[in-house]
């Protein structure tokens, strides 16, 4: 597929290492949200050769290739975590997931979508997009997740603070809070122009400090303040008068139904966009694949679109870890634990 612009299509971001959660999460777009809808494959480094091998197996799937549109958004990231210490702290701590970076996630804007969903890599499509592209006719970014309902302390924003300036309200910040793990939006927005205002205030006029700093910040911290600054309009299907909109989508938190290898919310069955195995390492899912009995709720859900075009290579039976690499692994996080 030809790299020219589409009116709508969907985003994820990935490398070798989540190569099996990514090959699981397209098979499940082919399944359950369209098998010409086109996708494009973001790196999120340069470890691609298997990504790349997959990709230019599926004709709907593109690899994003704009590598200045790349470095405008990791320069701005950058930017914001020299003045930001806790952003700072995270990304010493956690070097190996920084080193691309999860805000590569935002080319999308630079993309080849007119309107696009972004899905995270450690998520499962499980119905049709229809009611996002329905929502994106009216507003400007749509998500689905509970960011909101959080306590203070844990909100992406420091609600407080930006209280202070007086140009937003609790009751204007709380129903804007969202995360990063699956949205909707448009081509051109945060342009250049506008991304170097925005660069400015967070980097020259202090507003960095809006960006929450208890303990942890992610790429979702980045992305609320933007949107909230921007003050363009954002639709939350958590927040919906339509009561069959509001349903979970973690898998570790929210229970599920399986109907044919399709999940609904247990309550009421009502379809969910995605499930998000958030939390969950991308050397579990790798283990899984190779037939080890990973701690994964929804496993058998993982396994079965991972497969789907392989069914002869998936495992007949999964197999506890042996002592040995029980051993290992606990060895290796107790020396991770003391580099930090």
């Amino acid at each position: 597929m030809s790299q020219q612009r589409q009116p709508f299509g969907i985003y994820t971001l990935a490398n070798d290492v989540v190569y099996d959660q990514l090959i699981a999460l397209l098979n499940s777009i082919d399944a359950n949200v369209g098998s010409d809808i086109p996708i494009c494959v973001i790196p999120f480094d340069q470890r691609l050769e298997r990504c790349q091998q997959a990709i230019a197996s599926r004709p709907n799937v593109t690899l994003f290739t704009d590598e200045l549109a790349i470095a405008r958004w990791e320069k701005f990231a950058q930017e914001f975590v020299r003045v930001h210490p806790e952003a700072q702290r995270t990304q010493q701590k956690h070097s190996r997931w920084y080193g691309g970076g999860l805000h590569r996630k935002f080319v999308a804007f630079e993309g080849i979508f007119d309107k696009f969903v972004f899905f995270d890599g450690d998520s499962l499509a499980m119905k049709p997009l229809t009611n996002v592209w329905q929502q994106l006719e009216t507003y400007d970014f749509v998500f689905d997740d509970w960011e909101h309902a959080k306590s203070a302390p844990h909100t992406a924003l420091d609600i407080s603070l930006i209280e202070q300036t007086g140009l937003f309200t609790a009751a204007d910040i709380r129903p804007k809070l969202h995360c990063s793990s699956f949205w909707g939006s448009k081509y051109g927005i945060f342009g250049a122009e506008e991304l170097a205002i925005l660069q400015d205030r967070l980097v020259n006029q202090g507003e960095a400090a809006w960006v929450n700093g208890q303990g942890w910040w992610d790429d979702a911290f980045l992305f609320n303040y933007m949107t909230l600054r921007c003050d363009r309009p954002l639709f939350n299907f958590t927040l919906s008068q339509n009561g069959q909109d509001r349903t979970g989508n973690c898998a570790n938190v929210d229970p599920f139904t399986n109907v044919d290898n399709v999940l609904y919310n247990e309550q009421g069955l009502k379809p969910i966009h995605r499930i998000h195995y958030m939390g969950y390492a991308s050397s579990d899912f790798a283990r899984l694949a190779k037939g080890e009995d990973a701690d994964i709720p929804y496993k058998d859900i993982f396994l079965h679109y991972r497969f789907l075009q392989e069914p002869e290579q998936k495992p007949t039976q999964l197999k506890p870890p042996s002592p040995a690499a029980k051993i290992q692994r606990f060895v290796r996080k107790a020396a991770q634990k003391l580099i930090k």
